[in-house]
């Protein structure tokens, strides 16, 4: 029987790594992306993290009975490579306020990056339990300790998800006091990013796969594709790792970057996931090779790319998403995707669709993801209001490009044989 992966059994510094960086939302994203380009960074040794969870302490518990360690299969149509990480100083249960406090009270932490999804932004119904919440009480307390300034650094799939992430925290910050409002006006900065690495959840058979390349028991394991990229614009007022020595890239206007993302690589992958389980599919690459799902992706990029600066390199991009979506080895599931599917038509769809019909064109090719989510979760009896829910604004151009494409996926998909779409939440 193999030795459970710890500090112990497997060759990693004795002691952790200066705890410099706070996380929130530990999940398999934040471990197969920040955590992972922090590791390489050529002064990672000197940048430790704290990871907190959302709302299920789980993750933390687990992680943190390997010392933080985990492993992080990389998977190909090729082969598959295993590297341990040990960025991760300590794994913590999100809702320990009073632990967040200590350390964003501590004036070597120097940054927070966040994960809690595009849901993890819009008013909650429990505020004062929210990440949001808890870190504007983080916040007060690295204030009153006088810790200096820092950065607060969003990794979530919304566009300008800095500015986003600086609204959204507001009221938060208001509801304290506005003593800490003011103060993180002027010592916070908030740095926009894209973020792209696909990263589907861990089954047994990962876990099975990382013992079997490793030696190791490790119930945190992590499966994720070969290729990653990450973008930042902003600030880091208290220094940030060298990630650019590991890919990462610095620039001064992210928009582009992050809009061709957004609706090339996110936007496709909510076409499929709507799309894909009325043609009986489950992952992602059973639908992409799917030729009439296949062409309905072709369709959406040709639409998103013409919206697109020429100086992106759209089809290069475009030639490499065909390449991660076939990948057989990346069993993403498509119910994954589709949480908080509104939300990610609203961001990911609607603007291409819009795009398309200001420039006199039927906007059908960009109107199909919301027809399909129409479709799978049965909101046929009242189309115009599922349309304003993603689109409160949605002109007569808009309700006849979704109604077009609603009839076309209707001769195009067996419909007596569907069934609605079925989803859940993956909290980290």
């Amino acid at each position: 029987m193999s030795k459970n992966l710890n500090r112990s059994t497997h060759a990693a510094p004795a002691a952790p790594r200066d705890r410099r960086i706070v996380h929130l939302g530990l999940g398999a994203f934040h471990r197969a992306h920040q955590a992972w380009y922090t590791s390489r960074a050529s002064d990672g040794d000197r940048w430790g993290i704290t990871a907190y969870t959302g709302t299920r302490p789980d993750a933390a518990t687990a992680l943190q009975a390997q010392d933080g360690l985990y492993t992080l299969i990389e998977r190909s149509v090729v082969s598959d490579r295993a590297e341990i990480i040990d960025v991760i100083t300590e794994a913590v249960d999100g809702a320990d306020v009073a632990h967040l406090e200590r350390t964003l009270a501590d004036s070597a932490t120097a940054l927070v990056t966040l994960t809690i999804t595009e849901a993890g932004y819009q008013p909650s119904t429990e505020p004062l339990r929210s990440t949001l919440h808890r870190l504007a009480l983080g916040l007060e307390a690295r204030r009153l300790a006088d810790a200096g300034p820092i950065a607060l650094v969003s990794c979530d799939n919304l566009p300008d998800n800095g500015s986003v992430l600086r609204a959204a925290l507001a009221p938060h910050l208001e509801a304290i006091g506005r003593e800490t409002a003011e103060w993180v006006a002027s010592n916070a900065s908030f740095v926009s990013t894209s973020v792209d690495r696909i990263t589907p959840r861990t089954t047994a058979a990962d876990l099975e796969l990382a013992e079997s390349l490793t030696g190791l028991h490790d119930s945190c394991a992590v499966t994720t594709e070969p290729f990653s990229d990450w973008i930042l614009q902003g600030e880091f007022p208290a220094g940030r790792p060298a990630w650019e020595t590991a890919g990462a890239r610095f620039v001064q206007d992210l928009e582009p970057y992050e809009r061709r993302k957004l609706w090339l690589l996110n936007g496709a992958h909510t076409l499929l996931a709507a799309a894909g389980p009325l043609r009986g599919h489950a992952f992602v690459d059973e639908a992409f090779g799917d030729p009439l799902l296949r062409q309905w992706v072709e369709d959406f990029w040709d639409a998103a790319a013409r919206h697109l600066p020429s100086t992106l390199n759209t089809s290069e991009y475009r030639r490499a998403l065909t390449d991660r979506f076939a990948n057989l080895s990346i069993r993403h599931e498509l119910a994954q995707i589709a949480t908080g599917v509104e939300t990610k038509l609203r961001v990911r769809v609607v603007p291409v669709l819009n795009a398309e019909l200001a420039a006199g064109r039927d906007g059908v090719s960009a109107a199909r993801p919301i027809a399909a989510h129409l479709l799978a979760t049965e909101q046929l009896d009242d189309t115009v209001t599922g349309i304003h829910k993603l689109e409160p604004n949605a002109s007569e151009t808009v309700l006849t490009s979704v109604s077009s494409a609603l009839d076309e996926l209707r001769t195009a998909l067996d419909r007596g044989s569907l069934t609605p779409l079925t989803t859940h939440h993956e909290k980290g």
